[in-house]
């Protein structure tokens, strides 16, 4: 499943795109995808576009009567084609523009999703969310908080969206690598030392993952069609058995809430 990182490619991707134009029709071909497009969206007619926003692995396109909410599940991706291109097998939704473009969602799996959220509303999906990990509310007073009270493992608390948004598998597994922290370790027992320097990995790792493009995932590609490029230098997610980048251990792997989960032994206490 794309990851945060990938969400926040496609978004600055799209953006140029979209702002300053009207959304003239939406052209739903398969309306059952993770959950049916609703009404609202089908029936959207020659609206403003006010801008385009993330909210965890959720894309928003605000308009004046509310919010279109895209979600591209495991195999959706997004692209900006001339209006005239004629749809694929998996070409669910397009959005025609005011200029003869058109935003497309391609989705192989269908495990993507339309939904909206009104004007003044918010969406069930996203009313319990925990902070965005690259704003200020993210901190390690926040998740020592959240941390001391759970006996589960860290990167399982990690990866809970109400604790924080968007910190998915692939990138739980590097931060707890470069934090030197154990990811069975149970949540509660890390210090507001230790949860300092995960805030300060989990950012960092994020923030070069969106710079770079995204991670180089099967199902995902940019807006343009190029793919990500950040896997190449991933240090411990799907190098399972290989040896540690640092210490030339051979690196264990194992299943945590049934995810891969690779870790250095020496490495990580």
């Amino acid at each position: 499943m794309p990851e945060l990182p990938e969400v926040e490619v496609s978004r600055l991707g799209i953006t140029p795109h979209l702002q300053h134009r009207r959304l003239q029709q939406v052209v739903v071909r398969q309306r059952q995808l993770r959950w049916l497009v609703p009404d609202e969206v089908i029936e959207l007619r020659d609206q403003p576009l006010l801008g385009v926003s993330r909210r965890a692995k959720y894309l928003l396109l605000h308009l004046p009567a509310g919010d279109i909410l895209i979600h591209l599940g495991m195999s959706g991706n997004l692209k900006m084609l001339p209006a005239s291109t004629t749809p694929g097998k998996h070409d669910h939704v397009d959005w025609l523009l005011d200029n003869q473009t058109l935003l497309r969602l391609n989705d192989t799996r269908r495990f993507g999703a339309v939904l909206w959220q009104a004007k003044g509303e918010t969406h069930p999906m996203l009313a319990s969310l925990g902070p965005e990990p690259l704003t200020t509310v993210f901190t390690a007073e926040h998740l020592h908080q959240n941390f001391k009270k759970r006996s589960a493992a860290v990167k399982l608390v990690l990866m809970d969206n109400h604790v924080v948004v968007g910190v998915g598998n692939i990138y739980a597994n590097e931060a707890l690598f470069k934090a030197a922290i154990l990811p069975t370790k149970p949540a509660k027992e890390l210090t507001l030392a230790q949860c300092d320097v995960l805030v300060a990995v989990v950012k960092q790792t994020l923030a070069s993952a969106i710079e770079q493009g995204g991670t180089t995932l099967k199902d995902f590609s940019q807006v343009d069609g190029k793919p990500g490029y950040f896997k190449q230098e991933l240090l411990v997610y799907g190098r399972g058995s290989q040896p540690c980048l640092q210490c030339a251990t051979p690196l264990t792997e194992l299943r945590l809430g049934q995810r891969s989960t690779v870790f250095c032994p020496t490495c990580q206490q």
